[in-house]
């Protein structure tokens, strides 16, 4: 399992900018090894996909919701993955996770931080 820790959330108002990281270790594989996803719960809500990346930070996709506002990256020399989310909105708001694709298994996430509670203001 890898440990994932999840930073940069805040409450903020409608249309500010925050840049989420999530740092990850303790892997038996290198972190390179994994496609990596942005996730995100709202209260009442289940939880659901926002992002992803291949291992390179290409092939980027992007939930309907986000696209154009939002831009995942990582950084592999760091064990770092990011989303930067500008022109935020109300309904942005949630717990966002982020979690490594596993390996061999298209699709499948099982592996989870705590997460960073982001809050967006009207």
């Amino acid at each position: 399992q890898m440990e994932l820790v999840e930073s940069g959330g805040g409450l903020v108002q409608a249309g500010a900018s925050l840049r989420l990281s999530c740092a990850a270790s303790g892997s038996e594989r290198t972190f390179s090894s994994y496609a990596m996803a942005w996730f995100r719960q709202a209260p009442g809500k289940e939880r659901e996909f926002v992002a992803g990346v291949d291992w390179a930070g290409g092939s980027p996709q992007y939930a309907d919701s986000v696209k154009g506002r939002f831009t995942i990256s990582r950084d592999n020399a760091k064990n770092t993955v990011y989303l930067q989310m500008n022109s935020l909105k109300p309904e942005d708001t949630a717990v966002y996770y982020c979690a490594p694709e596993r390996v061999g298994r298209t699709g499948v996430y099982d592996n989870w931080g705590q997460g960073t509670r982001v809050t967006v203001s009207s």
